[in-house]
């Protein structure tokens, strides 16, 4: 056959003809093991407190801290990401590394609850992941430990009341390592740098051997950006942050910086690299994929959770395949492991 007497030779549509036919020729694939589900645990709560910018995610208890790791690992989930929100806080985050505090007490109840499962099922469940940073730990919601400069106050490196301050990297460099050992003491399979700070996983590679925990891995934040897109998290961590991290999180008009930041942190020893923002750093993401010789993740963040949450909750989107069209995107781009607020219900949809 020909249209204006020209044979129509490819035919691509044959491929899309049918959902069946859709299925079969698909060339990416999400599975409940891609995904880790982000979970934040509060001191002193009685019950879950709703977290208001992102609809159906809560600050846990550890009672119910220990469900969500439970309904984590019956789904198939391949991790859960723990973050700890201290009654109490100070200029270095001492609840951190404290053996007793909320993120190390959260570690310990989420182990139990895997392996609680795994003896039921007889099925692996989801790594105990943590995140290794100061944010949620101090006073003034920076990553790391404030310094005097004397000098002129800069955006990113401010906090009110303190007058001119920056975040001082090698000594912020000395608080993850002991925040990493205290974790891996609690029982966290993977620990998660996620402050920027230059040479962070080196030292807390260095930390973890000489603690005796070599088989504990690293993810490390490596192409970690400054971004509005964090919004609705400072409510999940109850922030005090003032200013922004704009001094060590990366600039937004960047990509070569990001490959850079993933090479250094290849070559310190990180088990994984990561790439936050997701959807809005997918040409990064897809760089560090093709250049890396460790799984690559990608955090879809709050901000992008809340985004298309607040559009179906208005009836302008379709809620279900928007999210499945969004993180599906993300495995495109190359990551092996996705961190998302839907990674239960999406092990649910695909099924």
């Amino acid at each position: 056959m020909s249209t204006n007497g020209a044979a129509i030779v490819y035919r691509p549509r044959r491929l899309r003809a049918t959902p069946r036919m859709r299925r079969l020729v698909a060339e990416n694939r999400l599975h409940a093991a891609d995904l880790v589900l982000p979970l934040f645990v509060k001191e002193g709560l009685s019950e879950p407190a709703p977290i208001t910018s992102m609809p159906g995610q809560v600050q846990h208890t550890l009672d119910t801290l220990r469900d969500a790791v439970e309904a984590a690992a019956r789904a198939g989930l391949g991790g859960v990401m723990l973050f700890g929100i201290p009654a109490v806080r100070d200029a270095v985050g001492s609840q951190g590394d404290a053996p007793d505090g909320i993120l190390q007490r959260g570690i310990a109840v989420a182990r139990a609850a895997v392996a609680e499962v795994e003896a039921e099922t007889g099925r692996p469940g989801p790594v105990v992941m943590a995140d290794t940073c100061l944010d949620e730990f101090t006073d003034h919601g920076h990553c790391g430990v404030l310094v005097s400069t004397g000098g002129v106050v800069s955006t990113g490196s401010t906090t009110a009341g303190r007058g001119a301050v920056e975040v001082d990297n090698d000594a912020t460099l000395e608080r993850y390592a002991s925040m990493a050992v205290a974790q891996a003491r609690a029982g966290a399979e993977i620990v998660a740098p996620s402050g920027m700070m230059d040479g962070q996983v080196a030292v807390i590679r260095d930390a973890l051997d000489d603690a005796g925990f070599t088989g504990v891995s690293i993810l490390a934040y490596s192409a970690k950006y400054a971004s509005p897109f964090y919004g609705p998290f400072r409510e999940a961590v109850d922030s005090a942050l003032q200013g922004d991290r704009r001094t060590y999180q990366m600039d937004a008009a960047n990509l070569r910086e990001g490959m850079r930041e993933a090479d250094l942190d290849l070559a310190e020893g990180a088990d994984i690299v990561m790439v936050k923002p997701a959807g809005s750093y997918l040409d990064v993401l897809r760089g560090v994929a093709d250049r890396s010789d460790v799984p690559v993740a990608a955090y879809q963040v709050s901000g992008e959770y809340a985004m298309i949450e607040a559009a179906a909750a208005n009836g302008w989107i379709a809620r279900e395949a928007s999210i499945l069209e969004s993180v599906t995107s993300i495995k495109r781009a190359g990551a092996d492991i996705i961190l998302t607020y839907w990674a239960l219900e999406i092990a649910k949809w695909i099924k």
